[in-house]
């Protein structure tokens, strides 16, 4: 499975004149299964964690979990919003920021990406190798059991 090239993004601003606020909306002509770097998938923990946040909330928060500075956030948050990643909504001198990616969809992309690189697509290879290095409980091994079952009925 080849990684997903980045979005086009078709960017709208519109002017709301009572409120005297700017929205500025990101619609992305997104292809199914986006994959985030490294870096992107901390920012969007942060706002799929809170959201909408501040760029002040981001910048602390990711000050405090990374020990990014300012300027990396902030410049992260602009290159997303170009992406169609994320929305940034300007009202007055704050701006707020959302996920347009959703977490799931997201995992479900990179669990994807991780199999067809690490596993050439074998989900019995995988689940060889973590049964062989991890000592897993009867718990785990019974959630394993179940989500093997209910896969079964669906397929």
């Amino acid at each position: 499975m080849k990684r997903a090239e980045a979005p086009k993004v078709k960017t709208e601003v519109s002017e709301e004149r009572a409120k005297g606020s700017k929205v500025k909306t990101e619609s992305a002509a997104r292809q199914p299964g986006v994959s985030l770097t490294p870096a992107e998938w901390h920012l969007m923990e942060c706002l799929w964690e809170q959201a909408p946040r501040t760029g002040r909330e981001v910048v602390d928060y990711l000050k405090a979990e990374m020990g990014w500075s300012k300027s990396t956030t902030l410049t992260m948050l602009r290159r997303m919003a170009e992406k169609g990643l994320v929305r940034c909504d300007e009202g007055g001198e704050v701006r707020r920021y959302s996920p347009l990616v959703v977490r799931e969809e997201a995992l479900q992309q990179e669990t994807e990406d991780f199999l067809s690189r690490v596993y050439r697509g074998s989900v019995g290879l995988l689940m060889s190798t973590l049964t062989q290095r991890q000592n897993l409980s009867k718990e785990e091994i019974k959630e394993l059991y179940a989500i093997l079952e209910e896969a079964e009925k669906r397929g």
